[in-house]
């Protein structure tokens, strides 16, 4: 989202707009449109990315993000009917992963904006051995896009609800 913001600052400076008029339109502060025009200028797209902050190192890399999600996104152990944060933290424990607490599970179920506990009916989704691995190779084109390429994910079906199949065989 800011990234769009940071775009259609740069788009209407291109038509011409003042700091003042691309300010009101866009509902900004006049810094921040000559924050991402001076920017722009000097780095080119690049600029408008955010630039890199100091922190505390990730606990957790996108290959433990990818085990919740495919725990988060299957069906839940019989006999329990949703998923909580603790019984997907217990079902990583399972796996190879190091322990992740039930907090950090909903920390990246939260970023993610994945709500297992609302699902009403779970996707049929096979649960083949390579699974994580095919996930990790789209995830990585998409933190990582080949140079010159735009990377699009398209839903081939939009507005059609996912459920559980009436009828597996067919």
């Amino acid at each position: 989202m800011r990234e769009v913001l940071r775009a259609r600052i740069v788009l209407a400076a291109a038509e011409g707009l003042s700091n003042g008029a691309i300010a009101g339109e866009l509902a900004v502060t006049v810094n921040t449109v000559r924050k991402w025009r001076g920017r722009f200028a000097l780095q080119g797209s690049d600029g408008l990315k955010d630039a890199y902050r100091s922190g505390r190192p990730k606990t957790y890399g996108p290959d433990v993000q990818v085990a919740i999600v495919a725990a988060a996104t299957g069906a839940p152990p019989h006999p329990a009917a949703t998923w909580s944060h603790r019984t997907i933290a217990a079902q990583i424990a399972d796996t190879d992963f190091a322990a992740v607490s039930a907090s950090q599970v909903g920390c990246i179920l939260a970023d993610l904006d994945l709500k297992p506990h609302r699902v009403r009916s779970w996707l049929t989704r096979r649960d083949t051995p390579d699974f994580r691995d095919r996930v990790a190779d789209v995830c990585d084109l998409y933190r990582h896009p080949p140079e010159g390429v735009i990377v699009l994910s398209i839903d081939e079906k939009t507005a059609i609800a996912a459920r559980s199949r009436r009828h597996p065989g067919r």
